[in-house]
């Protein structure tokens, strides 16, 4: 830990050189692009694509280089390093941004409020997309575009089949206030910590469970120390791909248009893969054979939501209920039918 805060503090002065305009050389402008997951993950995967477009459209003017697995910064030292200019890009899960204060980004963990990908495309890939992106600019931050990981799935080491199943379990969460209020409405005992640490808090039995999209499940091994797997679909789990708005605002205007092309590319990527993944990654957790996987009727369905629904009021006041409702109407999601 000391050695990362002395390498983020030590970076400041060498990232704040980015900022400032370059004059032409033979070097590459050299992109950090730091994550938490896997590199054979959706987000990984999109990464590297981002990669090789941007190296290829800029004619090798750019060299781009990715820091999988909390390689560089974990969870709660990421966005800081960025302010810094200690990288130059992240793909946050939409749960960090309420460390900056912006807490209508959390309106993505509310339970079930998106039912499938064509309802949460409307608001990522419109304009209230757009403005949550624009809403980091006040804090220095650039949102460049959102990328999808999936939907998730709860796990536990006994079967969840209904809300009350729950009851009791110490279940690992993201730092999202809607993501604690989720776990409370289901009687779980909700436990933040960093994504790099989770399979070994499973596997030594500092938590008893957590949720998921399958693909990060099966890639951090989490299947592994896990004997139930129920697939709920409860939650959105996605990230916004962000740089230092400084940093992007000084980059020539020709590498910064193609960077855009490049991320634009990655995102219809990662968009598409995300589902493909999960689906793989499911059948793959399925034939380890270490886990059981549920998979909820029509009444296991309505008992969830019934039972996770009432967190949209309950959290409306910290997260905006103009926002929800303009959600709502986007997608026409009714949550008086639970």
């Amino acid at each position: 830990m000391k050695y990362r805060m002395l390498l983020l503090y030590a970076a400041l002065v060498a990232g704040l050189g980015a900022f400032a305009p370059r004059a032409p050389a033979a070097d590459p402008l050299v992109i950090r692009f730091s994550h938490v997951v896997a590199p054979d993950t959706p987000k990984g995967k999109a990464a590297e694509f981002f990669r090789a477009r941007a190296e290829a459209l800029t004619g090798g003017r750019v060299q781009v280089e990715i820091h999988p697995n909390s390689s560089l910064y974990r969870d709660r030292e990421e966005m800081e390093a960025l302010q810094l200019g200690a990288v130059q890009m992240l793909a946050p899960s939409l749960a960090k941004f309420s460390v900056l204060g912006v807490t209508e980004f959390e309106v993505f963990d509310l339970p079930y409020i998106f039912d499938d990908e064509a309802a949460l495309a409307k608001v990522t890939r419109g304009p209230i997309g757009k403005r949550l992106l624009a809403s980091l600019e006040s804090r220095g931050i650039k949102g460049l575009a959102f990328w999808d990981n999936g939907f998730k799935s709860f796990s536990a080491n006994t079967p969840i089949r209904t809300p009350e199943d729950l009851h009791g379990k110490r279940m690992r969460i993201q730092a999202s206030k809607v993501l604690e209020e989720q776990m409370l409405a289901l009687g779980a005992i909700p436990h933040m910590m960093a994504f790099s640490e989770v399979y070994q808090a499973l596997r030594i039995g500092v938590v008893d469970g957590t949720e998921n999209p399958h693909s990060n499940l099966y890639t951090q091994r989490m299947h592994e120390v896990q004997k139930h797997l129920t697939i709920t679909d409860h939650g959105y789990l996605g990230y916004a791909v962000i740089t230092n708005a400084r940093f992007w605002d000084a980059l020539p205007w020709s590498i910064r248009r193609q960077l855009e092309q490049a991320l634009e590319e990655a995102s219809v990527y990662a968009n598409r893969i995300a589902r493909e993944e999960n689906a793989r990654a499911i059948e793959a957790v399925r034939a380890a054979g270490t886990t059981e996987i549920h998979e909820l009727d029509a009444d296991g369905r309505r008992a969830f939501k019934r039972a996770l629904i009432p967190v949209h009021r309950s959290m409306a006041a910290r997260i905006g209920p103009e926002l929800i409702q303009a959600i709502y109407r986007e997608t026409g999601f009714d949550p008086d039918r639970f």
